[in-house]
């Protein structure tokens, strides 16, 4: 069952709150080395509950948290998506190093991600 995997926050100033967020909940916050301006969050140990995510500069379509989540496959999940009266706002784009990503809303409007991972897992 596809479970949600990830979260973005968008952000003005991503380094002011990447800032906020370690010394209020003690995240670790790091820059990623990718093509894009991108703070990677890790929100505890692998071995706990709960997930990891990002900080992004703030954009359309994504102005609020966002969260993520893991399909086998982008291309099948934008399909149902859009058969139950969803829509998809961003196609679906490569996250070098990672794997496949769309953005899309539901019926009432809300943002939500889909990741399709190329990752091997550990």
């Amino acid at each position: 069952m596809p479970r949600i995997v990830h979260f973005e926050i968008p952000a003005k100033e991503p380094e002011k709150v990447g800032k906020f967020y370690e010394r209020v909940f003690g995240w670790k916050i790091k820059k990623w080395d990718g093509p894009m301006d991108y703070w990677l969050v890790t929100t505890g140990k692998d071995n706990e509950p709960g997930i990891n995510g990002g900080i992004t500069k703030k954009t359309v379509p994504v102005t609020v948290t966002t969260n993520t989540i893991g399909v086998p496959s982008v291309d099948d999940y934008v399909k149902k998506i859009i058969k139950e009266g969803g829509k998809v706002i961003a196609p679906k784009m490569e996250v070098m190093g990672q794997g496949w990503l769309a953005y899309c809303q539901d019926v009432e409007g809300n943002v939500f991600g889909i990741m399709e991972s190329t990752m091997q897992p550990k």
